[in-house]
């Protein structure tokens, strides 16, 4: 039985494994999944994710929450909270975001579980106040961002995106607690 952080309804939120790997590389490899992002995730560079992930919450006590669907008990991708500091008027801040397979997008998983982590952020690490950003044409992200009560601050040229025009001009939206 997996250990869980905190529970939604139907998700729990746990850390990392590196049993988790061959799930978390299917996902991101997925081109579906991926199309808002630069490019597909090799596996090397999910194992780094994971790691990274496991170090953030030793860290902060936080990270993107390996999430289970609580009635398959299965992995089903990652939402949560990540501290970014690239060049930015906003930064350096913490954002919430997700990654859910393609099989399960569409159940009103990532608004569930990003509701959750403004909840374990909020009243858990005490935090004020948390960001989300995403391409300008990722829409279906935007929506998730406004479902959760996020309100939009503008939007940037994403430093880090700069070689992928098709996706650099980003959104930026925040809550308070």
């Amino acid at each position: 039985m997996p250990t869980y952080i905190f529970q939604s309804e139907r998700l729990g939120f746990r850390l990392w494994t590196m049993k988790d790997l061959p799930v978390l590389s299917a996902i991101n490899s997925d081109p579906a999944v991926m199309h808002f992002f630069p490019k597909i995730k090799t596996t090397s560079e999910t194992k780094a994710f994971i790691e990274n992930s496991q170090q953030l919450y030793k860290e902060f006590g936080y990270c993107f929450f390996a999430v289970e669907r609580l009635d398959q008990k299965k992995c089903i991708g990652f939402i949560g909270l990540n501290y970014i500091e690239y060049e930015a008027s906003f930064t350096p801040c913490v954002e919430i975001g997700w990654r859910i397979a393609k099989v399960d997008q569409g159940n009103g998983f990532a608004t569930e579980g990003a509701k959750a982590c403004l909840k374990f952020g909020f009243e858990q690490l005490n935090m004020k106040e948390i960001y989300s950003i995403c391409p300008s044409i990722n829409l279906p992200s935007a929506h998730v961002m406004k479902k959760i009560g996020m309100l939009k601050q503008g939007s940037f040229n994403h430093p880090m995106l700069k070689n992928y025009p098709r996706i650099e001009n980003c959104f930026i939206y925040k809550i308070e607690r």
